[in-house]
């Protein structure tokens, strides 16, 4: 049963298995997010902590809670009216497996429905089958570009 509850502006989703899915920024572990991040994502690997308050304070993060632990993060980058990045998603290992990134990502996706955005992006090089549950499609080649600063 999906219920979405705005309280206050504050997008809560609940889930069977005791999961909640909320963008109130202040229930964010930030300590276990940039541990995740910082240790085991490979897009992010080393990223320092303060680079990790940095990023969550410029977007719209999202946490899935088990109780008053936090087993998921995301976060989302976006104009408000026309475009929204996903960015960062990530599971913690003891909850993989319970379809837990796509339920986030859907619910994330239809929250930003409401706002009436018409594109989401993300990138990913492993996980394409998730994100095809939630909706997206494969993008092809050539259409997206990139400029990168060296390291």
């Amino acid at each position: 049963m999906r219920v979405i509850v705005l309280n206050g502006g504050v997008l809560s989703v609940r889930r069977e298995g005791g999961f909640l899915l909320t963008d109130d920024r202040n229930a964010i572990d930030l300590d276990r997010v940039h541990h995740w991040l910082s240790t085991d994502a490979w897009w992010a690997l080393g990223r320092t902590p303060e680079q990790t308050r940095t990023i969550v304070a410029a977007s719209q993060p999202y946490g899935v809670y088990r109780g008053d632990e936090q087993v998921a993060f995301t976060r989302v980058l976006t104009d408000g009216v026309a475009f929204a990045y996903v960015a960062d998603v990530y599971v913690d290992r003891a909850a993989r497996g319970l379809g837990i990134g796509t339920w986030m990502t859907r619910q994330i996706c239809a929250h930003l429905d409401t706002r009436e955005i018409r594109t989401v992006a993300l990138a990913t090089t492993d996980a394409h089958d998730i994100y095809a549950k939630a909706g997206f499609e494969d993008v092809p080649p050539r259409r997206w570009m990139w400029r990168r600063r060296p390291s």
